[in-house]
């Protein structure tokens, strides 16, 4: 079961709504399944329906992560008027079996939804989510 502090989980729901009215995405990096490390990362499709990170910006990433001992935990984005569930393009694009695709629902702006996927061969499974303090 992956793991969020409050603050995490409040950080992600800010980039939300901020990049409202598209689509927001981000990194989510620790160890033993929880998060210790959310980076908030541009959406270079600046779409309502899609995102992909800057690969720049990605790199830099996942260097830091390998310099901190950090693992890859999950990959999250909103979703800005539709369910907290993968869409036939979340499919495609999950390259990182490893890891949990959470996303964010703002189809209630005011309440957030946020659910966790595994996507592994285009084969889709929920999975729990812990929010502590």
């Amino acid at each position: 079961m992956l793991t969020l502090s409050r603050d995490h989980f409040d950080i992600i729901v800010e980039h939300a709504r901020k990049e409202f009215p598209n689509e927001a995405c981000g990194i989510l990096a620790g160890r033993d399944e929880k998060v210790e490390k959310v980076y908030t990362m541009a959406n270079i499709d600046k779409s309502p329906t899609t995102y992909f990170m800057e690969p720049k910006e990605q790199f830099g990433v996942f260097k830091e992560m390998r310099e901190k001992g950090l693992e890859l935990l999950g990959i999250y984005h909103s979703h800005v008027s539709t369910r907290a569930y993968p869409s036939f393009h979340d499919v495609e694009m999950a390259f990182y079996p490893e890891a949990l695709y959470l996303i964010i629902s703002l189809e209630d702006f005011d309440h957030p939804d946020i659910r966790a996927f595994e996507i592994k061969d285009r084969k889709i499974e929920e999975r729990d989510i812990e929010i502590g303090e």
